[in-house]
């Protein structure tokens, strides 16, 4: 059983064992609980963290876990009815109106509830990350000398030299100096979209694309206009014609195993998109975000864009979050000419720099013989993952679902069959046990047809991620 269920079948039984309990009475000890419930001591913990969470107990370091004393009388809520005048006068005075839905970006990250699969996931699970060499990454970073001064606002000087070497290339475009280090590649993203676009623009985008993406261009006031993507990636004519029809100054994309559809941006097509940004006076925003997730059998991938573009056309946004710890949150924008300093000096009203510890334990993390390795145990456990689930769905799900299987990302995008809304579908699984993702949050417009998004990176198991192809043939048949 996954350690998140095993937390919420424990919790739900001291629930219970609690109410027996008189206020201020203590609790059997942790060493008890862990022998009467066969758990280890992390489940413990973590459970007791969630009634401690709930107000249902009290925890005291090195005494134990006591019954707490209920509230004395609910607080009466205020009033918080003047706030919808406000926000609308707000908006009612921008060109486009800054709404904030994160319905996309919250379909991904939700935990799903105990029992249920989880389909609907972005990140690796507990067996597939560098736990073990990022605890000692973290042990020996907190030793660095000056580990816990102020780091330079751009990021510290061999983390930064690490990323352009990584998105450059040794002797490449893009040096140190090109390079910030951010909190992780949400946070990346928008910064290049403040910094390029004011509130009002037009900003091109892949369609489908990254819901996440879609939800930061709107909070931040911009039109989000979308250009078709096929099997080759996005569509060179298609650009142009939308620079020319909307003026847009910056062009969002992910050129490597795009999220959804896995597609990777064909040779020729490159410097066509590079192209066609130039000729408009445009950036492109490079998302590579799925760099480190090449599956065993990819080949050898393309290089980054940024790789290619001596004009500074390229914002490049890099992250270690997906392939190390949600936790992890550290990425990197690189980006050549003027614009890195108006990217640098929004990130430094945002958020002033990125903790150097955090800084510290990426550079151990990169830097020890466990990174390779881990890259190597990852790639061929997300083709084995893939394989598994193309197989399953081929076999166990109602024709024509899927498209284009690529070999790297997390996940498989699929057409929903005629008769077989997203709402539908996606309530149907979450009551068989299956958390997936609806496609519509996918798209800056209308939806073309009803799709959903299967990741086979947060199971625990290709034996789970059977399981869940099956309950999904039994939710979608009926």
């Amino acid at each position: 059983m996954q350690e998140r269920s095993s937390v919420a079948e424990l919790a739900e039984r001291l629930r219970d064992e609690v109410n027996r309990y008189s206020e201020g009475e203590k609790l059997p000890s942790s060493r008890d609980l862990v022998e009467r419930y066969r758990v280890s001591p992390v489940t413990v913990s973590r459970a007791l963290a969630v009634l401690a969470g709930e107000g249902l107990v009290v925890t005291r370091p090195g005494a134990g876990a006591y019954r707490a004393r209920p509230p004395r009388g609910a607080v009466e809520p205020g009033d918080t009815s003047w706030q919808e005048v406000s926000l609308s006068a707000e908006l009612s005075a921008e060109a486009v109106p800054r709404t904030v839905d994160a319905s996309g970006v919250l379909a991904t990250l939700a935990a799903p509830p105990p029992g249920v699969i989880e389909f609907n996931g972005g990140y690796l699970p507990p067996s597939l990350r560098p736990e073990r060499a990022l605890a000692a990454a973290l042990a020996r970073a907190g030793r660095r000398p000056g580990a816990w001064g102020r780091p330079p606002i751009e990021g510290l000087a061999e983390l930064r030299e690490w990323f352009a070497r990584e998105i450059g290339g040794r002797g490449g475009l893009v040096g140190p100096s090109d390079v910030l280090i951010t909190a992780g590649g949400q946070s990346a993203l928008t910064t290049a979209l403040r910094a390029l676009a004011p509130p009002g623009a037009t900003v091109l985008v892949e369609s489908p694309t990254y819901p996440g993406m879609l939800a930061v261009a709107r909070a931040s006031g911009l039109r989000p206009v979308p250009v078709p993507v096929d099997t080759e990636g996005v569509r060179p004519e298609l650009l142009a014609a939308a620079f020319r029809a909307t003026g847009a100054r910056a062009f969002v994309c992910q050129p490597l195993f795009q999220n959804p559809t896995g597609a990777v941006l064909a040779g020729p097509r490159r410097a066509e998109v590079l192209r066609a940004a130039r000729e408009a006076g445009a950036f492109v925003v490079e998302d590579d975000f799925a760099r480190w997730l090449g599956h065993e059998d990819a080949g050898a991938l393309p290089p980054p864009l940024a790789a290619e573009d001596p004009d500074g056309v390229v914002v490049h946004v890099r992250s270690l979050t997906k392939i190390t710890s949600p936790s992890l949150r550290v990425g990197a924008l690189a980006a050549r000419g003027p614009v890195l300093s108006r990217l640098r000096a929004i990130q430094v009203v945002d958020s002033f720099f990125v903790p150097r510890p955090i800084q510290e334990a990426a550079l151990e993390l990169v830097g020890a013989p466990a990174w390779p390795r881990h890259l190597r145990a990852v790639a061929a456990e997300l083709r084995a993952r893939r394989e598994a689930m193309t197989a399953a769905v081929q076999r166990d799900l109602p024709a024509p679902l899927l498209g284009h299987v690529a070999a790297g990302g997390c996940n498989l995008w699929l057409r929903l069959p005629d008769g077989l809304d997203e709402d539908t579908a996606t309530a149907a699984a979450l009551r068989a046990g299956v958390a997936v993702a609806p496609g519509h949050p996918y798209f800056a417009a209308e939806p073309p047809a009803p799709h959903v998004r299967l990741s086979f990176a947060g199971v625990a198991s290709t034996a789970e991620l059977a399981e869940g192809i099956r309950r999904l043939r039994e939710a979608w048949g009926a």
